[in-house]
């Protein structure tokens, strides 16, 4: 399983059994394919070398541990732009991956199923996917399809581009950023929400997780976690232990979506999830539920 995302570009080879997705390798470069995107509406040449370079990389890792099955998800990045036909057709000329442009509502199910597929709690929950170029939103019972779903144009890549023009950003850009993720955020009632993708794992890292899996970010510490990044000049934000430095440009961004996302659906933490799309589209072709 390959998602070319709009910040990052990532592996998972897993095995499926019964329901279960067992991880053999999973890679993750940050190659921003979506640079620029939300401006201009095409996708940057350095950005589509980045996305071949790590690419290259997952094609030798898939033969040789033979993976039977290659699948390749594209997502907002390679929505939005006009020239992204002719990048996935340069990618299956190339390495013999045909990546797939899904819409944002078979995102949003993919997402949920790999978060929710294998868990022993059957309240509704809100799966919540900040990726560069959009957020998905999704409510529903684990195991099933989601009752609720929604796609947003909110992004860490997205909202950086649009937002964030100082170094560090001025409290003036904090404010119309925070307003704009109030405006956006849907309005449902849940009691259980799960966050997926680099913000949230990004977050609990840098809040010295143990384990990323089922840590939970209350929003007390979220707004903290904000604080603190918003106030760094980027240099400085690249060596914040437990940040990935490539990531350093466009956390501000992505804490501020999960922060006023936690707060406007009023919830008081949100528990992070490293299963997601990619866990999803894993389980999705093994059942032959794939789009």
């Amino acid at each position: 399983m390959i998602d070319i995302g709009t910040n990052t570009t990532r592996l998972l080879v897993a095995e499926v059994e019964d329901g279960h997705v067992l991880e053999l390798e999973r890679r993750t470069a940050i190659t921003a394919l979506g640079q620029g995107v939300d401006a201009s509406g095409r996708l940057a040449q350095e950005a589509m070398d980045r996305v071949s370079e790590a690419i290259a990389v997952y094609r030798e890792v898939i033969d040789r541990l033979g993976a039977e099955a290659v699948v390749a998800l594209a997502t907002s990045a390679m929505r939005d732009a006009e020239n992204g036909r002719e990048f996935r057709a340069f990618l299956k000329q190339r390495f013999s991956i045909e990546a797939q442009t899904i819409s944002g509502d078979e995102e949003a199910r993919l997402t949920f199923l790999g978060a929710t597929s294998s868990r022993n709690d059957d309240r509704e929950t809100l799966v919540i996917d900040i990726g560069g170029g959009s957020t998905e939103y999704v409510v529903g019972h684990p195991g099933r399809d989601p009752k609720f779903h929604v796609s947003t144009q909110m992004g860490s890549v997205r909202h950086t581009e649009r937002f964030v023009h100082s170094d560090p950003p001025t409290q003036r850009e904090l404010e119309q950023l925070a307003a704009a993720v109030t405006e956006t955020v849907p309005d449902v009632a849940v009691e259980h929400g799960i966050a997926v993708a680099g913000t949230a794992t990004s977050l609990a890292a840098i809040d010295g997780a143990d384990e990323l899996h089922g840590y939970r970010l209350s929003l007390a510490t979220c707004e903290r976690l904000v604080a603190r990044l918003a106030g760094m000049p980027l240099g400085e934000r690249r060596r914040v232990e437990g940040l990935h430095p490539d990531r350093a440009p466009t956390i501000v961004a992505g804490a501020v979506i999960l922060t006023g996302s936690i707060r406007a659906l009023g919830l008081r933490a949100i528990e992070v999830s490293v299963a997601d799309i990619l866990h999803g589209a894993a389980l999705a072709e093994a059942a032959g539920t794939a789009r």
